[in-house]
């Protein structure tokens, strides 16, 4: 395999290609039915269409008396309440029903008076001047039988359970969640000479953007473990998540046995830090492989602005924006430069703050002005910030950046 500089991809292009086997790995794995209260971060294996239209009804928005506001006062207060539980019914030209918050207006009623607006003497009903359609809820107005609601491969939240509750759905099809084994490469981390600060991290956000994760151990650095037990993985998992081991040095073996085991799809991103990441494919079992760098904040970082669109399906960075506090410079070009940054309030109507984490003026005091993501990449202090600024140029202190703030990568 070579390394030159120009094989490296830059982000998009990256992503492209992960999203690409995400699409391959689900015509692998299943499809299951699950219950509303289990879809977030569940991908959706079916189309959903509004079947009826919502509400069936027109429906009052407040406690008053429904009646045809194209009538005039005063109208006949028919004897009876309508209330959210009862069938529409229906009231006759020139009458007035008491109605609850939530009930089907009757047919022949159009508008909704409030109760403290009017006046009732005996069963007549006067009140403020009312036009058709104040106070109800009109029917169709919400979802028309025909509505496209939901695409095939859209990834859902607590909240559809709302939209989807509405329109009768008890449960929904979705994807088999990725069943994802993590494995740890390094002597140093198999024999406990330093802490697996990967693993548990890299678990974690599989998990959290809803799909499976297994902590499967470590191998050292011996080649024949190093390959073999990356096929072994693969003919348990659909994906097989690996830390460690993807630079270019005398014991880096995990990016070899994959080329040895399937096809390697990339190797190496136009990112710093994070930038040996490896995507590959293992044919004879189905399986995709994520190989990130061992630095924790680099397989962090690496990890979440490339491997995650193939758990959640799309690249989606929202973003807020910050003043720079202080003047960032970067090395070479031809990279995309991930900075974390801690936020502070501006005050009264001002934007926040970004102080880039690492910077001698900040907490962790790792370089003076030019970004250093390698060393910054080792340091577990680093996890502290708030986001990350993404950027191909050097910053200056007052300058307006957009913050990628953490959860929306977790």
């Amino acid at each position: 395999m070579t390394h030159s500089h120009e094989d490296m991809l830059w982000r998009p292009s990256a992503v492209d290609h992960v999203l690409g086997y995400r699409k391959t790995m689900h015509g692998v794995v299943g499809t299951e039915s699950v219950e509303l209260d289990d879809i977030g971060g569940r991908v959706l294996a079916e189309s959903i269409v509004s079947e009826r239209d919502v509400p069936a009804h027109d429906h009052a928005t407040m406690d008053g008396y429904a009646f045809d506001a194209s009538e005039d006062y005063p109208f006949e207060l028919v004897d009876r309440d309508q209330l959210p539980e009862d069938d529409p019914g229906s009231i006759e030209a020139g009458q007035a029903v008491r109605i609850a918050t939530g009930a089907p207006l009757p047919e022949g009623a159009n508008a909704v008076l409030k109760q403290e607006e009017a006046t009732v003497e005996g069963d007549e009903l006067r009140g403020k001047e009312t036009e058709p359609g104040t106070y109800t809820y009109e029917q169709g107005s919400n979802l028309a039988a025909g509505d496209q609601l939901f695409e095939e491969d859209e990834r859902l939240s607590p909240k559809d359970a709302i939209l989807l509750g509405d329109i009768d759905r008890e449960t929904v099809e979705v994807y088999e969640a990725f069943s994802t084994g993590v494995l740890a490469t390094g002597t140093e981390i198999h024999e406990g000479t330093i802490p697996d600060l990967d693993s548990p991290m890299l678990a974690g956000l599989v998990r959290s953007w809803g799909h499976d994760a297994t902590y499967e151990g470590s191998v050292p650095d011996e080649y024949e473990q190093v390959e073999s037990r990356i096929d072994d993985l693969a003919s348990e998992h659909d994906v097989v998540l690996t830390t460690g081991g993807t630079s270019v040095g005398p014991k880096d073996y995990v990016v070899r046995a994959l080329a040895e085991l399937g096809e390697v799809v990339f190797h190496r991103v136009r990112i710093r830090p994070g930038k040996p990441i490896a995507l590959a494919h293992l044919p004879g079992h189905d399986a995709v492989v994520f190989a990130v760098p061992g630095k924790p904040i680099g397989a962090h970082t690496i990890s979440t602005v490339v491997m995650r669109p193939f758990f959640v399906g799309d690249d989606d960075l929202p973003t807020m924006p910050a003043a720079m506090a202080r003047d960032v410079t970067l090395g070479p070009e031809g990279f995309e430069y991930v900075i974390p940054v801690v936020l502070a309030d501006g005050g009264d109507d001002a934007t926040p703050t970004a102080m880039p984490l690492g910077h001698e003026d900040s907490a962790l005091s790792v370089y003076e002005r030019q970004f250093d993501p390698s060393v910054l990449s080792s340091s577990s202090r680093a996890s502290r910030a708030d986001g990350v600024v993404v950027t191909r140029s050097a910053l200056d202190a007052g300058e307006q950046v957009q913050v990628v703030p953490y959860p929306v990568l977790e």
